[in-house]
């Protein structure tokens, strides 16, 4: 048995990617240095990776050329990029939209005859099309409001927070119906929806505010009855869809005898910091619900001055203990963004993974991009985690088999030393180091 090891560091300021081989010898009772990994000893199912196509993306997409924009879903989704699966887009207006919308905002249109997804088809749609078309495999969908149409709302606005009006309940799950069901006829299959974004957020972009009890009874009351009314019980509802660090508390509100069987899973975010314990309580609580991580961004207002190093070391250091402690899938925020951060239509700019320079018709691929693609490229869908031990707490590490039994590593060094390494697995071992400020996935063949 061999490993093939894929090393990428930080060097005068780009990425480094080295590929070396390791070999095993028997196991002569090591001590020192060890990771021990253990394949016969599974966790979760783990479903894959992906990121939003807010309409931000799609419209810096617009901007580029064909052969950039042919570029940019190739290194995302096609076989030698990225290798997403799922993709996550809002219900009408985000803040990463060019500016406030909705596709109805006639109280009266209960017949939905002036329901229009215009704005899709601009910026979002095409987007989604190129991606079906080169995608290396079938992607999964998932559809998140940020606020229902302002007339629906207590402050009559879709931002500032506000509360969905209670006498508006069946139309907003009308109304979210009738959204999946036209993405449906413009061949777009939407496998997941969460029910509101960021619920316990009061933001100047749109936003709406929901307690567990809200969440509860609207999920119980008047959506999940709307959804089987409209031949869509295929559909995974998520609950929450906001940071870990409340997780559990809502998970526990809300998934009931009565409600179970109406929730998928719990969507969390990471803007409050690791809170890993707080997943791993939601599976040992209900270890049937999918946990997905399904937002996360380098936020300018909060760290304008980080360096590339640490905005790709705050992505795979989240990412290994979001998998260590019981999650499914990662879904990353926007795709591409432009020079600025953005459009966003309050200014609220952050990074991603690949940043466009429109005017110039250039991409810049961020150092997160590489980190993302360490686990994205080689974990596949349907792979497992396995139980490992580590000598060291400096290393940060996930252990996977995928579904033709591949194990693959994911290891990182986020110190300015050198860590070596016993790797141990069925009586034998493989001595190698892993490179200060490094990133590295191990293939076992």
């Amino acid at each position: 048995m061999k490993i093939n090891l894929s090393t990428t560091t930080y060097e005068e300021n780009k990425p480094v990617t080295n590929d070396t081989i390791a070999e095993f010898t028997k196991d002569n009772n090591v001590e020192m240095k060890v990771v021990n990994i253990y394949p016969e000893i599974e966790y979760q199912t783990f479903d894959g990776f992906g990121g939003a196509i807010t309409e931000a993306a799609g419209y810096t997409y617009s901007k580029m050329s064909e052969s950039s924009q042919q570029k940019l879903v190739d290194a995302y989704f096609g076989e030698n990029g990225n290798r997403y699966n799922l993709i996550r887009t809002h219900i009408d207006s985000c803040d990463f939209s060019v500016g406030q919308y909705e596709a109805m905002s006639n109280p009266e249109d209960k017949e939905f005859q002036s329901f229009s997804l215009a704005r899709d088809e601009e910026y979002i749609l095409p987007l989604l099309k190129k991606v079906t078309e080169v995608s290396a495999k079938p992607f999964d969908l998932m559809l998140s409001p940020w606020s229902p149409p302002s007339f629906m709302k207590t402050n009559e606005e879709r931002v500032k927070g506000g509360k969905l009006k209670p006498e508006f309940r069946q139309f907003w799950a009308d109304y979210i119906c009738h959204y999946i069901k036209e993405y449906q006829l413009k061949g777009f299959p939407v496998k997941m929806l969460t029910i509101q974004n960021e619920p316990n957020a009061r933001q100047s972009w749109d936003s709406c505010l929901y307690t567990d009890i809200e969440e509860k009874e609207f999920l119980r009351d008047y959506l999940y009855p709307t959804l089987q009314k409209n031949n869509l019980s295929e559909i995974e509802v998520l609950i929450w869809d906001h940071n870990k660090e409340r997780m559990y508390e809502r998970a526990a509100a809300i998934i009931d005898n009565q409600t179970d069987n109406m929730i998928a899973g719990v969507a969390f975010h990471w803007y409050t910091g690791d809170h890993f314990d707080a997943i791993g309580l939601v599976r040992e609580k209900f270890p049937n619900k999918k946990l997905i991580f399904t937002e996360g961004c380098v936020e300018y207002s909060r760290f304008n001055t980080a360096g590339q190093l640490q905005k790709a070391q705050m992505y795979a250091h989240d990412m290994i203990g979001n998998i260590n402690a019981g999650m499914n899938a990662f879904i990353d925020w926007n795709i591409i963004l432009d020079r600025q951060g953005g459009p966003n239509h309050v200014g609220n700019y952050c990074d991603a993974p690949i940043m466009c320079d429109t005017e110039n018709d250039q991409m810049m691929k961020n150092l997160s991009y590489t980190y993302i693609g360490h686990f994205s490229r080689y974990i596949e869908p349907g792979a497992k985690r396995i139980a490992a031990t580590k000598y060291t707490d400096k290393l940060e590490l996930v252990a996977m088999k995928n579904p033709n039994n591949q194990i693959v590593l994911v290891l990182l060094n986020r110190f300015e030393e050198d860590l070596p390494v016993a790797l141990r697995m069925n009586g034998e071992v493989s001595q190698f180091s892993i490179a200060a400020n490094s990133i590295v996935t191990a293939i076992l063949a």
